[in-house]
């Protein structure tokens, strides 16, 4: 299998597609990654991964690629995208993207993939990572009060939410500061739009 491996650049700001959501996933620790307050009105950077995915043919999946990707870089200065996908297969095969974001006090990571199934639909899952200049006790106190918490390693506890279960968050201690992992997964997903037009 020939895999494709670009890398593409970031350029002005535009395209508002919201996932209300998965909004604390990509919005929730901003403040604490940058050890500031977060502004209230954030802009929202052009969406450079759906551009690139839909420039080399990756179409099923592409909205909730959208979606996920315009909330991975929502109030950052720019970013760059990273994209490895089936040439063969564009449309029909895996799409996988690391995102570089860069904020005014920070970087972060965002990896967003996608998988087509044989139903039409597609699996989803995204991830965010940052670094909080604090300890990872004072993260989970400040932003994940009222999750539950399953502790693996010693310095690495899972949180997760009921009313979001297919969301988690990753905490693990790096003195001085603490890894933060927020993660999203999602099976079976279809275009909405796509369902309405069979009905």
């Amino acid at each position: 299998m020939r895999i494709g491996i670009s890398i593409f650049t970031h350029a002005g700001q535009g395209i508002r597609h919201l996932l209300p959501a998965l909004a604390a996933w990509a919005t929730a620790g901003a403040a604490i990654a940058q050890g500031a307050p977060a502004p209230q009105a954030l802009p929202l950077q052009q969406d450079t991964l759906a551009r690139a995915a839909a420039s080399v043919g990756v179409g099923r999946c592409l909205s909730a690629i959208t979606r996920l990707s315009t909330l991975a870089v929502q109030g950052s200065r720019g970013h760059d995208v990273l994209l490895d996908w089936d040439r063969k297969r564009p449309d029909a095969g895996p799409m996988f993207s690391l995102i570089g974001i860069q904020y005014p006090n920070a970087g972060v990571a965002a990896s967003i993939t996608a998988v087509p199934d044989d139903t039409g639909g597609c699996t989803m899952s995204a991830e965010r990572i940052s670094v909080a200049p604090f300890t990872c006790a004072s993260v989970a106190q400040q932003e994940l009060a009222g999750y539950k918490v399953t502790q693996l390693l010693p310095i690495y506890a899972v949180y997760t939410d009921d009313s979001e279960p297919a969301s988690s968050v990753s905490l693990i201690d790096s003195p001085p500061g603490c890894l933060v992992i927020r993660r999203y997964v999602e099976y079976g997903w279809k275009d909405p739009a796509a369902v309405a037009r069979k009905r």
